[in-house]
């Protein structure tokens, strides 16, 4: 069951409708309907007719604006999804972030279609483009993975597909986090975010964003074994192979910052992945993977400061089209220059 669209925080241009879940938990889809120009519109453009969905990552939830204006100038239809427990849909009683497995956001994938107006039936839909950042990406993957035909292109904006300590170190410890999940799968794990990535993005610090600090913690939300458990397994599923059946692109860093004291390379770095062991894992996801590294890139690639968010756009601007419609991939990489 779904309610009405109706105002969201983010302000003019943006809409909000609760989707009903299983007992009390809801998702929550927010849609960008702003009235500047899309290249859609225009006699002589190349417009991008597609739904993008967008799904954000742990201890997060929607905010990012430019990003919505993006897609709308680029002719799309921008949804983003605030997945129950998280942001929007987080309601007095639940856990914040808390899964036991990350196939339980299947039904708020499901739901944020059916809003969207997809009928699911293979050539009646428009494109469907889905964006997804950290754990948010490896969702999408391995939903996608499970979906196939569903969508046409995967954009990852830092997935994380990889445990920081690579492939070993997952595989040391997953065993002890599975056998916490089963016995004590709330019990907070020692805290192991400082507050560093906070501190380059937050605008009351060294960063330029202002957001809601309690969908998106200083520090994070407690880590459960559950939680980690879960990711853990779905890192297990993408280290197998997934072969995905669309065009996958994957935005990174060109290098990591994971130290526990506050330095200066922490605003040129991701400070949250080890982005050479995603980087590595992302070939695992589907024969035809476009890992790009950007120079200087944040954790979130359009977190970043505005020289690399435009470059981050412009290079989804030479993808894309490839990816979806290769005869007009000249024209469209044209339009997406300096957005």
């Amino acid at each position: 069951m779904t309610q009405p669209w109706g105002p969201d925080i983010l302000g003019e241009g943006f809409e909000q409708q609760t989707l009903k879940l299983d007992g009390d938990a809801v998702a929550t889809l927010v849609r960008y309907v702003g009235s500047g120009p899309q290249w859609l519109d225009a006699p002589d453009g190349v417009g991008l007719d597609a739904d993008v969905l967008y799904v954000h990552g742990w201890s997060d939830y929607f905010f990012q604006r430019h990003l919505a204006e993006f897609w709308h100038r680029a002719g799309a239809r921008f949804y983003a999804l605030d997945l129950h427990n998280y942001g929007r849909s987080l309601r007095p009683g639940l856990v914040p972030g808390f899964v036991t497995n990350l196939t339980d956001y299947d039904a708020d994938i499901a739901a944020a279609l059916d809003a969207m107006g997809r009928s699911g039936a293979p050539g009646e839909d428009r494109p469907l483009i889905l964006l997804g950042h950290s754990t948010g990406g490896l969702t999408l993957s391995l939903w996608a993975h499970r979906h196939p035909g569903m969508a046409s292109a995967l954009v990852l904006n830092s997935p994380w597909l990889e445990f920081q300590a690579t492939e070993l170190g997952r595989r040391a410890i997953a065993p002890l986090v599975g056998l916490h999940a089963r016995l004590h799968p709330l019990a907070p794990l020692p805290p192991v975010d400082p507050g560093i990535y906070t501190r380059a993005v937050s605008a009351a610090l060294d960063g330029e964003w202002d957001y809601n600090l309690d969908w998106r913690p200083d520090r994070g939300f407690p880590i459960t074994p559950a939680f980690l458990d879960a990711v853990f397994r779905g890192q297990a599923t993408v280290a197998a192979g997934l072969g995905i059946d669309t065009p996958v692109l994957v935005l990174l860093s060109d290098k990591s910052y994971l130290q526990p004291k506050w330095s200066a390379d922490a605003l040129t770095a991701d400070v949250a992945l080890n982005v050479d062991a995603v980087a590595h894992r992302a070939l695992s996801l589907a024969d035809t993977v476009t890992v790009s590294r950007l120079p200087n890139a944040f954790h979130d690639i359009f977190l970043s400061p505005e020289p690399i968010r435009r470059e981050a756009f412009e290079r989804i601007g030479r993808w894309l089209p490839m990816a979806l419609q290769p005869a007009d991939a000249m024209e469209w990489e044209a339009r997406t220059a300096g957005l």
